[in-house]
């Protein structure tokens, strides 16, 4: 393979980003690893985001900008970090020329930059500069606030499709049972309902981290139990209150209703808002289920950090485990090249994928794939200035991660 990177960037060309968005990412030194055809080939790479969010519309104020850019859910830690964050030096360093200002401009002058435009503003800035040549959208949390697949491919300039999340599926069927012991069946049918239409899903995901987590028996239900515990759920509905799924049975019975359908399985491991025991997510807890879905449906594990190198092994072991380390790029910032590579220690490279899992403020979308590009130009670049790796090799494992495995594990179409 030849070093030039114009070879390179010609032979990637089928799964390319566009020309804007190519040449803001070369004026803006994204991609600085030691080897210059690397560079110019994640330059030039097109994404397929796997697990990304919509944007909230409208107008927001700092408080709100804040609440977006930290993980928390609390308002007061986003006080207590203040903009002292790897996020917000990331935010500053790479986002505030898109808006007309210096590279790691102070934070009260992008603040204010920013504050001045609304959110359709400044996603139609950034997201066709993003890179993206697909987005997988899962809609499941606060989907009221936020703009919908087609509206995000809209503004990204790129085709989307979607995935459905299982806990919103039961949590809008069970105010709507006349009688809560078909839950089973309805169950099934709304799911099955969700693969035709128009916009069929091409995936499912659980929160079930965020419902008790992983360690816990997590074999099929039988019907029987499936249909007294959806019974219990909606008396409890119907007496007032909140239509929030927690029921052992329900969980369990959702995850293997997917797993059957043979649609990948995202599943929500690793860091996330508090809500979640963060011990109680790691994916090894899940080995059971793995390997009991071993014949039934890819299982795809989200964000995973920090046991993306426990992922990583599941990834080696099973046959239908993948993963990404999806938005701690984003909230570690220039740490990130570390987790990146560590990543890349055990899985194989026909099971990394990438995800931005960017909710809300369209910077994380744009640092998704900016922070993403700029450590695998790093990683990549140099085991090739090394001569561990040739460029042959670095060409197909950057167009492996970057989209091929996306559309081959999603059944998406080819660039």
């Amino acid at each position: 393979m030849s070093s030039d990177p114009a070879g390179m960037a010609a032979a990637s060309a089928s799964g390319s980003a566009s020309a804007s968005a190519s040449a803001a990412i070369r004026a803006a030194g994204v991609c600085d690893g030691p080897d210059a055809a690397v560079n110019e080939l994640l330059a030039a790479v097109g994404l397929a985001d796997h697990h990304v969010h919509g944007i909230v519309r409208g107008q927001v104020d700092e408080a709100g900008l804040g609440d977006m850019m930290i993980e928390s859910d609390r308002r007061s830690a986003a006080v207590a970090a203040g903009y002292d964050t790897q996020v917000w030096h990331a935010v500053r360093r790479w986002c505030a020329p898109l808006l007309g200002l210096p590279a790691s401009a102070p934070a009260p002058d992008y603040v204010a930059a920013r504050l001045a435009l609304s959110q359709e503003q400044v996603a139609g800035v950034m997201l066709p500069l993003a890179g993206f040549s697909h987005l997988v959208v899962e809609t499941g949390f606060k989907g009221g606030m936020i703009s919908p697949p087609a509206e995000l491919a809209a503004i990204a300039g790129v085709p989307a499709t979607r995935v459905v999340r299982l806990e919103a599926i039961a949590e809008q069927l069970i105010g709507t049972l006349a009688d809560p012991w078909t839950y089973p069946d309805a169950f099934r049918a709304a799911l099955a309902a969700e693969r035709t239409g128009p916009d069929p899903i091409v995936g499912t995901k659980t929160i079930l981290a965020y419902r008790g987590g992983f360690d816990r028996d997590l074999r099929r239900p039988a019907d029987e139990a499936v249909a007294q515990a959806a019974a219990t759920w909606s008396a409890e509905v119907r007496g007032g209150r909140p239509a929030r799924l927690t029921s052992d049975a329900l969980l369990r019975f959702g995850i293997w209703a997917a797993a059957d359908t043979g649609l990948p399985l995202q599943v929500h491991t690793g860091f996330g808002d508090p809500d979640l025991d963060l011990h109680r997510s790691d994916p090894l807890l899940l080995t059971d289920f793995i390997r009991a879905t071993e014949e039934r449906a890819p299982i795809l594990l989200l964000h995973t950090y920090p046991f993306h190198r426990n992922a990583g092994y599941l990834a080696q072991m099973f046959p239908h485990v993948y993963l990404d380390v999806g938005e701690a790029i984003n909230y570690a910032g220039a740490a990130s090249v570390a987790l990146v590579s560590e990543s890349m220690e055990l899985a194989p490279f026909r099971k990394i994928l990438f995800s931005s899992d960017a909710w809300g403020a369209p910077e994380l979308h744009l640092l998704g794939s900016w922070l993403f590009r700029r450590a695998m130009s790093r990683i990549i670049g140099e085991w090739v200035a090394r001569r561990d790796w040739s460029h042959a090799d670095a060409e197909r494992v950057v167009q492996l991660i970057a989209s091929e495995n996306v559309r081959r594990v999603y059944g998406l179409a080819a660039a």
